[in-house]
């Protein structure tokens, strides 16, 4: 599974990475992260506010730091549509 966070390097998109980090490590779930800093990156996915993620080429949240459950229930749906651990 690949995620990317978008944003500039604020503390907001620090933490976000961080966050997405322990929690993938919590559930055993293998991931690919990526910080994209370059704005015209950013705005080419239509985020606007950040920090933004992307899994797998797919916006699933812009602007603030989403919430260890929410991060969960990305990675969990992602990681069912592998096949349990995430794992391609």
């Amino acid at each position: 599974m690949e995620i990317k966070v978008l944003g500039t390097g604020c503390a907001n998109c620090k933490a976000t990475l961080k966050r997405i980090e322990q929690v993938a490590a919590e559930k055993g779930i293998a991931v690919r992260l990526a910080k994209v800093e370059d704005i015209q990156a950013i705005m080419s996915y239509g985020v606007l506010s950040t920090p933004g993620v992307v899994i797998d080429g797919k916006v699933v949240h812009a602007g603030g730091v989403p919430g260890r459950d929410e991060i969960a229930g990305w990675l969990s749906a992602e990681a069912s549509t592998r096949g349990g651990d995430g794992r391609e």
